[in-house]
C-alpha cells in the first residue's frame, strides 16, 4: 500500500548540492512511501495519487535519526556512581566493570526484554536506526550472547571487546588482548558487522588497540574506535590510518587530529550526553565543521556516562553548547550517523531510500533545539509502516 505525506510546511531531505543549505530543505512539500521505500520526493501541489493520505498539517518532517553509538545490552544502572559525579567525583572507565558484573549475572531472557525495551523507547523518540556494541561480557561466552542480542534488533553490531580489561585479566592485559584477537573474536565475528576498541587511558593503549582492529579486519569486520574521550592520545590518527568508519567522543583534540579527519573518509562522532553527563568540557563542533571534518551526533545509550536515549536532547546540547547551528546538528543526527555506518540507503529522504520518517509537531527542525526537552515526536515511520 502507497502512503502520500503532503502539506509538509518544512521537509528536511538532506538530498542536494546546495552547501548553504546541507539539509536539503523543501516547502510545501509532499513524500509518496511505497513498498517500504521513498518513491517520489516533491510539491504537494503536484503529488500523485495513494492508497493512504497524511495530511502533516503545515509540520516539518525530517528523516529518522540514526543513532550510531549505543551500549544497549547491559544489566543494572549506575545511578549512584552519576550522583557522585554531580558531588564532584571525576569520572573513569573503570566504572564499566560494575556493569560487566551484573550483565553477567542477567538471563538472556532479562537482556532482551531490556534490549527491546530500549530500541522501542529510542523509535517513540523517532530514532530509526541504531547501532548497539558489546563490551559489557568480557567473556567469550558473555560477549557471544550480548552480540547475538543485539543482531536480534539491528544489523548494525559492534563487537566491543576490548571495552576495558575485566578483573580477572588486570594483572595480564595483554593476555586479554590475546584473548580478544581470538577465541572471541572468532565467537562474535558472525554476528558482528563493526569491530571497536576503547583507546584511553585505564583502557587500551595505542598498540593493544592497534593488535584488535587488524584483527577485526582480518576477520571481515570493519574498524570503529573510541578516542581522546578523557585526554589527548594518539587514538584518532590510528582510526584514520586504519581507515576507519568513525572515530568516537573526541573531546580532547589536537591540531594534527582534526587535519587528520579532514582529509579522511572518517567520521568524527560527538556524544553530547557523555559531556553532559560527566561535566567533562564539550567538544567544539564548530572548529570541526569550518575545518571539513564530517561530524555525527549518537546519544551513547549506557548505565555509566549517558544514560539518554533521546537524540533531540543531543541536538539541543550540539546547539547550545557545541556550536552547531539547528541545520547542522540534525543533518548530523540523521545523515551524519549514516556515514558513520556507511550507509546512503538512510539518514535520507530521496528516491530509493528507505522510508524512514519522522513527523514533527512543529513547523521546523529548529523547534528540536529551540524546545529543550519537550516530546515533538507525532509519526514515525520505520520502512514505510507507520510505528508510532
Amino acid at each position: 500500500m502507497s502512503t502520500l505525506l503532503t502539506n509538509i510546511g518544512e521537509l528536511t531531505t538532506n538530498a542536494g548540492s546546495n552547501p548553504s543549505d546541507p539539509c536539503g530543505t523543501r516547502h510545501d512539500a509532499a513524500v509518496l512511501i511505497d513498498g517500504g521505500r521513498v518513491a517520489w520526493v516533491g510539491s504537494a501541489a503536484d503529488a500523485p495519487d495513494a492508497d493512504e493520505i497524511v495530511d502533516a498539517g503545515g509540520r516539518a518532517v525530517i528523516p529518522g535519526f540514526v543513532d550510531s553509538h549505543s551500549h544497549l545490552v547491559f544489566g543494572g544502572d549506575r545511578a549512584a556512581e552519576f550522583e557522585a559525579r554531580m558531588a564532584g567525583q571525576k569520572y573513569a572507565a573503570g566504572g564499566i566493570r560494575s556493569t560487566v558484573a551484573a550483565t553477567r549475572a542477567a538471563s538472556d531472557e532479562e537482556l532482551r526484554a531490556r534490549l527491546r525495551g530500549f530500541v522501542d523507547e529510542m523509535l517513540a523518540q523517532g530514532t530509526t536506526t541504531v547501532e548497539i556494541k558489546s563490551g559489557y561480557g568480557l567473556s567469550v561466552a558473555d560477549e557471544e550472547r550480548l552480540v547475538r542480542l543485539a543482531a536480534e534488533v539491528t544489523p548494525e553490531v559492534t563487537f566491543l571487546g576490548a571495552h576495558v580489561v575485566p578483573a580477572e585479566y588486570a594483572d595480564d592485559p595483554d593476555a586479554y588482548v590475546d584473548l580478544v584477537c581470538g577465541e572471541m573474536l572468532h565467537a562474535c565475528a558472525p554476528h558482528s558487522r563493526w569491530i571497536d576498541a576503547f583507546c584511553e587511558t585505564g583502557a587500551f593503549t595505542v598498540a593493544q588497540s592497534r593488535r584488535i582492529l587488524e584483527a577485526g579486519i582480518a576477520a571481515g569486520l570493519t574498524p570503529r574506535l573510541h578516542a581522546s574521550q578523557l585526554g589527548p592520545g594518539d587514538g584518532v590518527r590510528l582510526a584514520v590510518e586504519l581507515g576507519a568508519a568513525s572515530v568516537d567522543h573526541g573531546t580532547y583534540l589536537s591540531d594534527a587530529d582534526i587535519a587528520a579527519l579532514a582529509g579522511s573518509d572518517t567520521v568524527l562522532t560527538l556524544l553530547p550526553g557523555v559531556e553532559f553527563s560527566t561535566r567533562q568540557p564539550y567538544p567544539d563542533a564548530r572548529r570541526l565543521i569550518d575545518a571539513g571534518v564530517t561530524v555525527a551526533l549518537a546519544c551513547d545509550t549506557n548505565p555509566g556516562s549517558s544514560f539518554t536515549s533521546s537524540m533531540a536532547f543531543c541536538i539541543a546540547v550540539a546547539v547550545r553548547d557545541m556550536g552547531m547551528t539547528p541545520a547542522e546538528a540534525v543533518w548530523a543526527a540523521t545523515a551524519g550517523g549514516a556515514r558513520a555506518l556507511r550507509r546512503d540507503d538512510i539518514g535520507v529522504i530521496a528516491p530509493g531510500a528507505r522510508a524512514d520518517l519522522v513527523l514533527l509537531s512543529a513547523p521546523t527542525r529548529i523547534h528540536l533545539a529551540y524546545r529543550p526537552g519537550v516530546p515533538l515526536v507525532d509519526q514515525v515511520w520505520k520502512d514505510g509502516v507507520a510505528v508510532r
